[in-house]
C-alpha cells in the first residue's frame, strides 16, 4: 500500500503563499512571525510542537500534547488592541502525507478571544477548513491570514 497525501487529490483545502485578508502584518507582526518561526525551527525533532504564539517579539506559548486549542486558551488577551500571531507549521518529523496542521473558523474565533491579530501557515503544508467563512471572519475582525 502506498500512502499519498490528501492534498494531491484535494489541493483546494490547502493554501499556498500569500496574504488572504485585507489586513497585512505590520512591522511588529513580522517580528513576531520571525520569532515564532525561529522557535519552531529550534524545537526538537521528536516534539509535539506544531504551533507557537508570539506577542511583543516573545514566545508566549508553544503547542504541547494538548494541541492548538489548549495552547490558544492558555494565552490571555493583553488589551483591547489585537496583538500577537499564531504560527502553525508541520512538526519536523511529521508525515505530511497523513497529518497536516489544520486551521478553520473555530481556530480564528479562538485567536480573536485570545487577542491575537493573525495566523501564519506553511505553503501548501496545511489544511484550511471553511476558507471563505474564515477569511470573511478575519477581515471583519481586522485579523490577517498569511501563508509563507
Amino acid at each position: 500500500i502506498k500512502t499519498i497525501s490528501s492534498n494531491q487529490f484535494t489541493p483546494e483545502i490547502s493554501l499556498s503563499k500569500g496574504n488572504y485578508t485585507k489586513i497585512k502584518p505590520d512591522y511588529f507582526d513580522k517580528k513576531d512571525i520571525s520569532r515564532g518561526i525561529m522557535a519552531l525551527k529550534k524545537s526538537g525533532n521528536y516534539t509535539f510542537v506544531q504551533g507557537v504564539i508570539c506577542r511583543d517579539n516573545k514566545v508566549v506559548a508553544l503547542e504541547g500534547r494538548g494541541g492548538t486549542q489548549k495552547m490558544i486558551k492558555s494565552v490571555k488577551k493583553s488589551n483591547k488592541i489585537l496583538k500577537g500571531v499564531l504560527i502553525k507549521f508541520p512538526k519536523k518529523k511529521q508525515d505530511i502525507r497523513v497529518d497536516l496542521p489544520t486551521i478553520g473558523i473555530e481556530t480564528l474565533k479562538q485567536c480573536k478571544k485570545a487577542g491575537l491579530k493573525g495566523i501564519v501557515l506553511k505553503d501548501k503544508l496545511n489544511i484550511f477548513l471553511n476558507k471563505r467563512q474564515s477569511v470573511q471572519f478575519a477581515n471583519n475582525n481586522k485579523m490577517f491570514i498569511v501563508v509563507k
